[in-house]
């Protein structure tokens, strides 16, 4: 029984390190010095292999700090204080744009494919997933089109989010002269170090004018129509005009990292007639795509799926991209986050899948709350991400006695990462309210200042309520005692969550 009081000393060993190297953050050393405590020598690897990674050491993205970026005085002042706060973290300081507003996968992907159709000089796209799937197929029939009528197209995914998307399609992609990489690839040497830290970006940039960016990833069960997934609600934006370059300037930083495909062209689809096959099977291909999922709307009432015309309505906004990250120490969206909901005077509402903040976040939503702010978080009442879902509830507890009013949507899986302050800032990007997202992923925000687009963001909001059942601290008292212990046990992952 010697080896037991050695793996005792090595283990304590490993608990001191934590301890020491997470000084500043209790919460999160806390948390490893249990799981190395519930999983011995295991727990430290896990450590290593998460915490620390070799770094893509580079420069945040940041704005100069010119007067020009400050709003105009027709804002309120929680607005003018989030837009003088945030301009040091900025990708390129204060623009604007004209913002159109998706409120599901079926009215992104008509207005996507409709700006891929008519792209001319460049495409850039970069996805966290993207399906081989209805939806995938489609656009890559149309980037395969597009690369041998003569526009750029550069190609990028995420290793572990899109890492069943065929090699075959990849090649069929190379050999049309698409450009395609991979962020961090599960495979030597990143898969050693990088493994951890993914890209959870959903971006697309046309002619360097037109953007899309949100929540909505590729794949067919964002539509809400694949009924192994079940009806999903999301929002995704579209960004048109100078707002849209800084977009552009996160994907080009973000291409230098990634990896070239190891793919090497055996043809050239680039002749004359095969331009000719390929742009009539994709016309083809467009309408009957079109046709089929007309067909599949017609199923859906109106309470279901919501397309009409005021998703298609073009809002004037001054914009600020964020980037988040992990090769930096400052959490740069979760910072952005903390200070519009700390400057927030009137009114703040919530909407994100995966709620696992950090201890600043809480005590921001407590203490609006204090101040006399309405605030409202809607979460999804049956999550995806099981543990996620789990972890999320034992949170909401102090939120409500504090005075949070907590609402679980009960339709579907609610995918949006949206947060509106004082009806005239809102929020918008692919971010959770989670470690992964603030400090391990890459990420992009951006915070938009229109009193039409926080109108249009808060009426959805209120929808989404109707479909949605408010939680009581009742609720929460009246859970079995197995269930509560389930929920604390799932919090102590949060670190990997």
């Amino acid at each position: 029984m010697e080896w037991i009081f050695y793996l005792y000393l090595i283990n304590t060993f490993f608990i001191l390190i934590i301890a020491i190297r997470d000084v500043r953050r209790p919460a999160k050393a806390l948390n490893w010095i249990i799981i190395v405590l519930l999983f011995p020598i295991i727990g430290f690897l896990l450590y290593l292999s998460i915490s620390n990674p070799k770094f893509i050491h580079r420069k945040r993205l940041t704005s100069s700090k010119s007067e020009s970026n400050k709003l105009p005085d027709t804002f309120g002042d929680s607005a003018s204080v989030i837009a003088d706060a945030l301009r040091h973290f900025t990708v390129n300081g204060l623009r604007t744009g004209q913002v159109q507003v998706f409120d599901n996968g079926i009215a992104k992907y008509e207005q996507l494919l409709e700006s891929l159709q008519n792209a001319q000089k460049t495409i850039d796209l970069e996805y966290f997933i993207f399906r081989n799937d209805q939806i995938g197929n489609r656009i890559t029939e149309l980037l395969i089109e597009k690369a041998v009528n003569g526009v750029r197209v550069r190609f990028m995914r995420d290793g572990l989010g899109s890492y069943n998307f065929p090699r075959k399609k990849i090649r069929q992609m190379v050999e049309a002269g698409i450009e395609c990489r991979t962020i961090f690839p599960l495979r030597f040497p990143w898969i050693l170090s990088n493994w951890n830290y993914r890209d959870h970006c959903k971006m697309a940039i046309i002619d360097g004018k037109i953007a899309f960016n949100g929540g909505i990833n590729i794949g067919y069960e964002y539509t809400g129509l694949n009924p192994d997934v079940g009806f999903w609600r999301d929002t995704h934006l579209q960004v048109i005009g100078e707002a849209s370059a800084d977009l552009q300037t996160v994907f080009d930083v973000h291409w230098e990292i990634a990896v070239p495909e190891r793919i090497k062209s055996k043809i050239n689809l680039k002749t004359k007639s095969e331009v000719t096959k390929i742009n009539s099977i994709g016309r083809a291909d467009h309408s009957k795509w079109s046709a089929e999922l007309g067909s599949e709307l017609s199923t859906l009432d109106d309470k279901e799926m919501d397309i009409s015309a005021k998703t298609r309505t073009l809002h004037k906004a001054y914009i600020h991209t964020l980037e988040g990250n992990p090769g930096i120490p400052t959490p740069v969206i979760r910072q952005a986050y903390f200070i519009c909901i700390t400057q927030a005077t009137k009114t703040i509402d919530l909407t994100t899948p995966y709620f696992v903040p950090e201890t600043d976040i809480i005590m921001a939503l407590k203490t609006a709350v204090a101040r006399g702010v309405r605030v409202r978080l809607l979460v999804p009442r049956h999550n995806n991400q099981k543990i996620v879902g789990l972890a999320s509830r034992t949170y909401y507890g102090e939120l409500i006695e504090a005075g949070v009013q907590i609402y679980q949507y009960d339709k579907g899986m609610i995918h949006a990462k949206v947060l509106t302050i004082d009806e005239e800032i809102a929020a918008v990007g692919s971010a959770n309210y989670d470690m992964r997202s603030f400090r391990l992923h890459y990420e992009v925000c951006q915070v938009l200042y229109s009193a039409d687009v926080a109108r249009e963001l808060t009426d959805q909001f209120e929808r989404d309520l109707i479909d949605s059942i408010p939680l009581n601290i009742e609720d929460l008292l009246e859970r079995p005692l197995t269930e509560r212990i389930v929920e604390q046990s799932a919090r102590l992952f949060s670190p990997l969550l």
